[in-house]
């Protein structure tokens, strides 16, 4: 009997494609989060505000989840430095200013102004950084 070789992709990281599915579902909550509070900043409507703030929520719970398997990918790779400690570490700065983001939603929505804007910016170009950064990683998640 002969080896037979295959042109299959292999498939390292087992994780990928639902670490992919993830930061696809945190990139459109903090766009959202960030969109609602556009709306909230040219109309005053709070529920604008609340709206964010349930975005902000649910993105911190994917973008958590995402971390972790992150984390996990980073312990199994054989080399520890390069682009998935820097997609390991884009997600850990999205995860924590998205959470300081939530403390500053959760004050009075006229409080919230323009702190959380600002804040809701930077956590989207984090989040769309990161993902980016990670499905480029990944190369048979984008297959």
């Amino acid at each position: 009997m002969s080896a037979q070789i295959t042109n299959s992709p292999i498939h390292r990281h087992p994780t990928g494609r639902l670490h992919a599915i993830l930061l696809g579902g945190t990139v459109p909550l903090f766009l959202g989060a960030l969109a609602s509070d556009v709306a909230y900043y040219r109309t005053y409507q709070i529920q604008w505000s609340n709206f964010a703030s349930w975005l902000i929520a649910g993105g911190l719970l994917i973008c958590g989840l995402a971390l972790v398997l992150s984390l996990a990918a980073l312990l199994r790779a054989h080399r520890r430095t390069g682009r998935p400690l820097m997609g390991l570490l884009l997600l850990l700065a999205t995860w924590v200013l998205g959470l300081v983001n939530a403390f500053v939603h959760a004050k009075d929505a006229w409080a919230a102004m323009p702190d959380g804007l600002i804040l809701s910016v930077i956590v989207a170009v984090l989040a769309c950084i990161a993902a980016w950064l990670s499905i480029d990683t990944h190369p048979e998640v984008a297959k």
